[in-house]
């Protein structure tokens, strides 16, 4: 009781001073919703951004009620420390009250957990560019709210925030994405691989080395895709990730650089080796000279299906092995849409391929996956993920293709921090290395 009346207080202290801080400074923001891809589409408009203009973005995936006003006032999360939250606070009244150097453009993500947040944040939020990324057919946290048509309604009210000649951004490839653009008076612009979008992709794959393959390391260079805007066609090329995910992230950040009449080509050489935050289709080297696919950060259907896909599409001569934990915040879809996920995992795997399960939920992907004819032997299941790291750290193969994802509550990055080659820099490559993550079991 004490403790959630302590962060309403916090909460309402710091939205105020970031109103302020706003008033101020007077910052163009620019404001990332969706249920798929907010945090890698963040970090691919801070690049774009960051070659013209004095740029901050949301640090980690600070999108919610608290950590948009973190953002904005640039203070980290005090957690449970009180004197972290009064440094916070004072912090935040000298950033008011004495002039300093401050970003010209802020680049937030925002996120709904329950009905009635995009509410409270549209109250006091003005922006100045909305993108909207994608939504599934089961989206994360559909748990909390009376039916996916809510969802997608909660997230569609981050457009109240926009000013009268602001800018929106809409995935054409998301029909309910697109569908916003209807009854709407501002200026929009759409990306996605449907023809007549304003930015439209093509012709995306993965980029090898000189043989075709993965090289001994086992590090693909990344993914090249074109695209047509404005009569003009250009070739991207970003190195050290996977998945189409990254390809949706770059088409927002070159919609809104094309919407704001900026230098494209500055904008896609920004994008070849930009940030890209941990756990999300991140390629680096795991022992016995194999490929680790990280996707770590969180899970749902659609981000899952997109994961398994782009790993169909990995040439490589040793196994794939999916690892695969629990997707939460499902509600009454979570069998359903566990299930599912096997099928497609029988879809795209081979004989010799493998499978790990981990968590009570992901029971159902192994269930899915035997129901289409998949391998029993070539299965295997566990409790948690320190039980499946130990597992697979013996069980690698020269040339093995490992991908690992599971939402969040799952700790996934317990399996790749087991098996990944770079253990000394973990800190910096893998998801909730915080202290106050560390600390939980």
């Amino acid at each position: 009781m004490i403790k959630n009346i302590f962060k309403i207080i916090i909460i309402f202290i710091l939205q105020i001073e970031a109103k302020l801080v706003i008033l101020k400074y007077k910052p163009k923001i620019v404001a990332i919703t969706g249920s798929v891809g907010k945090t890698s589409t963040k970090d691919a408009v801070y690049a774009a951004i960051s070659q013209f203009s004095y740029v901050r973005k949301s640090d980690k995936s600070y999108n919610s009620e608290i950590g948009l006003p973190l953002t904005i006032l640039g203070i980290p999360n005090g957690w449970n420390n009180p004197i972290v939250w009064l440094k916070n606070i004072l912090k935040g009244l000298w950033l008011i009250l004495m002039p300093q150097k401050y970003p010209k453009w802020l680049v937030l993500e925002v996120g709904v957990g329950k009905p009635g947040d995009m509410r409270k944040t549209a109250s006091w939020l003005t922006t100045d560019v909305v993108i909207i990324t994608a939504i599934g057919e089961t989206p994360a946290h559909i748990e909390f709210f009376n039916s996916r048509k809510h969802l997608i309604e909660e997230k569609s009210q981050l457009i109240n925030t926009l000013k009268k000649d602001g800018l929106l951004i809409l995935n054409a490839d998301d029909e309910d994405v697109l569908a916003m653009k209807n009854n709407n008076k501002h200026r929009t612009i759409t990306y996605g691989f449907t023809d007549g979008s304003d930015v439209h992709c093509f012709g995306d794959s993965i980029s090898y080395d000189d043989n075709g393959l993965p090289t001994q390391a086992g590090i693909p260079k990344g993914i090249v895709f074109r695209v047509d805007e404005g009569g003009n066609s250009f070739p991207v090329v970003i190195q050290g990730v996977f998945g189409r995910n990254h390809v949706y992230a770059s088409l927002g950040a070159l919609a809104l650089i094309s919407g704001l009449k900026l230098n494209i080509l500055n904008a896609i050489d920004s994008l070849v080796d930009y940030n890209v935050s941990p756990g999300r289709m991140k390629l680096f080297r795991g022992i016995n000279e194999t490929l680790i696919i990280d996707d770590t950060y969180n899970s749902s259907p659609f981000a899952c299906i997109a994961s398994l896909r782009t790993l169909q599409e990995v040439k490589g001569n040793g196994r794939k092995i999916v690892v695969l934990g629990d997707m939460l915040e499902l509600g009454h879809h979570t069998q359903e849409a566990h299930r599912k996920i096997g099928k497609i995992v029988k879809e795209i795997l081979q004989e010799k391929d493998i499978l790990v399960v981990v968590g009570m939920r992901a029971k159902d992907i192994k269930e899915g996956a035997l129901e289409e004819g998949f391998k029993e032997e070539n299965i295997f299941e566990f409790l948690d993920s320190y039980q499946a790291g130990s597992f697979i750290k013996n069980f690698l193969e020269v040339g093995d293709i490992v991908l690992v994802k599971g939402s969040q509550g799952i700790r996934m990055e317990r399996i790749v921090e087991e098996i990944m080659l770079e253990k000394e820099n973990k800190e910096s490559l893998l998801v909730r290395q915080e202290p106050e993550w560390l600390e939980k079991k």
